[in-house]
């Protein structure tokens, strides 16, 4: 009796177990054969057949199209240069240049994938509607208040996430520092 009671905890303890790091995996991802540079990581395999089950798994439960790895890369940010949340209340600043790319685009949403919602019915910026500077270099200030220049309205959300999508862009598997992909610094510069 003993024997089967003790063998019924340990199918209970596995069980739980299993479950729970099954769904921390499938709701939070894990960093496999992920590219991170300064601020913001990508996952270049997640458009191919090599992808690992667990970033499979987040596809899954989020109904997520990823791009194709032939077609470009998603680089997402959830904190600043210095690891600070993206806080939509604050006043944030995404400077610099993208790597080499034939088109981008750079989109606020909120922790769950949404669009933040917001008064001008702004969500992003596109490579071709960007201000740039003489130099090629351009400065996106992200902030709950209008800015002058590029701005890109938070609503006010406490957190959110930037996405970074470069298409037919040479950034991919072999891409592994600043160097070969010069990313855009994120900054934040004021706070309530």
């Amino acid at each position: 009796m003993r024997l089967i009671l003790s063998l019924l905890i340990a199918l209970i303890i596995a069980a739980t177990l299993g479950v729970g790091i099954t769904w921390v995996t499938a709701t939070r991802g894990i960093d496999l054969n992920t590219l991170t540079i300064g601020a913001w990581t990508a996952r270049p395999r997640i458009g191919t057949a090599d992808i690992d089950p667990y970033a499979r798994a987040v596809i899954a439960r989020s109904g997520e199209l990823p791009i194709g790895t032939g077609d470009g890369i998603t680089f997402s940010a959830g904190t600043d240069d210095a690891k600070r949340p993206l806080d939509g209340r604050c006043d944030v600043t995404v400077s610099g240049v993208t790597p080499a790319a034939r088109f981008w685009t750079l989109t606020l949403y909120d922790t769950r994938g949404y669009l933040v919602a917001n008064s001008m019915n702004r969500y992003g910026f596109t490579s071709q509607e960007i201000v740039r500077r003489a130099d090629g270099a351009f400065e996106i200030k992200i902030a709950a208040r209008a800015r002058a220049g590029n701005w890109l309205p938070t609503g006010g959300v406490e957190r959110y996430t930037l996405a970074l999508r470069l298409y037919d862009t040479p950034v991919g598997v072999a891409t592994r520092t600043q160097r070969d992909a010069p990313m855009p610094a994120i900054t934040t510069v004021g706070c309530p």
